[in-house]
Order: C-alpha cells, then structure tokens, then sequence
C-alpha cells in the first residue's frame, strides 16, 4: 500500500508511515520533504528556522 503526505501529497515508505502516522489515518501528517511544517507531539506546527 502507497502511503501520501498529508501536507504535501509526497510518498513516503510503508516504514516511515509504520513509525510517524496514527493508526487511524491514512498518512503521515508531514514528511521529510515538508520544510515549511514539523511534527509537534501530537500536532503539526511551522518551523522555527529554515532545515537547509
């Protein structure tokens, strides 16, 4: 199964879905390609500085 970004719509591998999405969805709420977004606990926040 092709799990998507739900921020960005990129695909991420079965594994890293497997480790940073919820049981109950169907993809991780950001990925690495996500520069703009970073997982917060249990939430998805902005970036306080540029990942480059």
């Amino acid at each position: 199964m092709v799990r998507t970004c739900q921020n960005c719509g990129g695909t991420v591998t079965e594994r890293y879905a497997r480790v940073f999405a919820p049981d109950a969805t169907a993809g991780p709420r950001v990925c690495p390609n996500c520069e703009d977004l970073v997982r917060d606990g249990a939430s998805v926040r902005e970036a306080r500085a540029n990942r480059g």
